[in-house]
């Protein structure tokens, strides 16, 4: 029933829910992933920045673009012709930052594309390093009698780089009143990218909640024990995969768990967005060690229930697993198959997440029948 309803959504919107790994989603999974938000108290009021005040703070740290956004991908002639927009006097479009509550810095939630344009221009470079090569940023596309075709910044007139460095880009400044956290950043964002292929929750996570533990989650998704438990070699491109291992952290003590799913998820990664390294040593250790025990007593792909990987199994029997790492009988195997054959079980399974009492009754039946009372 999951998967034709998973098939269902993706034909209705191939962009919403395509992942590359085989995940069986229930018709409570993909209603909690299209959850809406909370209620918020939010502030947003607008603010004018010359684009020499963006750059600086830019170069100073205050203004952040998160490392795992979408990547730069507009061409040479789109960012010329944004810079002519500047030179010449014409409208651009606004862009949006969200004040992070304890640096008080700018996190770009909309407008990366324009901002990095801008600051390459400033710089004399188009895009990245490549190879220890960058290149060098003339602007292109204008009509052939613009003074400033096939210029770079060093190359304009002094009183054309003032202008420049002293255009205006419309800002939203957001701040989030309550709750007292940054949680509200993930569905401004959600919203704001709506244009083009949708992003997966967890790309979005990947975007808003950037720090030493998502870094450390996309490690652990290369590890091969995990890959070999997806039946996959290679990463998701919509980062499900990376979402999993979240929802295994998030789920090893489910006491403060309320629902959606989805907003229980980021929270978590709110709460551990800068996490110590011996608080990254341990989890990661945790987790590695769960995946070899699997892949040692159920061998490869042992979630691939039906189709594809039944999470809510997933869920259960890896943090049991990771609850009782000293305490694993020799034939877990064998209670593994009788837990999936279980119809109490089956039954909670394919109930809905949202439902704390039914979370726990997956957890407590998997429990009793791998581990034990």
């Amino acid at each position: 029933m999951g998967k034709k309803i998973f098939e269902r959504i993706e034909y209705e919107d191939s962009t919403k829910l395509l992942t590359d790994i085989d995940i069986d989603y229930s018709i409570s999974e993909i209603e909690d992933y299209e959850s809406g938000p909370a209620e918020y108290s939010i502030h947003t009021y607008p603010a004018d920045f010359t684009l020499d005040g963006l750059y600086q703070k830019y170069k100073t740290g205050e203004l952040i673009i998160p490392q795992f956004q979408r990547r730069f991908v507009w061409r040479q002639v789109q960012s010329s012709k944004l810079i002519e927009s500047f030179l010449s006097g014409l409208p651009v479009p606004a862009i949006f930052f969200y004040v992070h509550k304890k640096s008080q810095n700018y996190l770009v939630i909309d407008g990366q594309q324009r901002l990095k344009s801008i600051f390459y221009f400033f710089e004399g470079y188009f895009g990245e390093e490549i190879k220890g090569k960058r290149i060098t940023f003339k602007l292109k596309g204008l009509n052939e009698k613009s003074r400033w075709a096939n210029k770079s910044y060093s190359d304009l007139k002094e009183t054309d780089q003032k202008k420049l460095r002293n255009s205006v880009l419309r800002s939203f400044i957001v701040n989030q009143l309550e709750p007292n956290d940054d949680t509200s950043v993930y569905h401004i964002f959600e919203r704001l990218n709506t244009g083009g292929t949708l992003l997966a929750n967890q790309e979005i996570r990947n975007c808003v909640y950037d720090g030493s533990f998502n870094i450390s989650l996309h490690k652990l998704n290369k590890s091969k024990n995990w890959r070999d438990i997806l039946g996959k070699e290679k990463p998701d491109s919509r980062q499900k995969d990376v979402e999993l291992i979240l929802r295994f952290f998030a789920l090893l003590n489910t006491k403060n768990y309320a629902p959606p799913f989805k907003e229980y998820l980021s929270k978590y990664m709110v709460l551990h967005q800068k996490a110590s390294k011996n608080f990254l040593i341990q989890k990661e250790k945790l987790f590695n060690d769960t995946c070899k025990t699997i892949i040692d007593h159920l061998g490869p792909k042992p979630f691939h229930i039906k189709a594809g990987i039944n999470t809510a199994v997933l869920d259960s029997v890896m943090v049991n697993i990771a609850n009782n790492l000293q305490n694993i009988p020799t034939n877990l195997k064998t209670k593994y198959k009788q837990l999936i054959n279980n119809t109490e079980y089956q039954e909670v399974i394919s109930g809905p997440i949202p439902n704390p009492s039914v979370l726990t009754k997956r957890f407590s039946i998997a429990k009793k029948i791998l581990i034990g009372s």
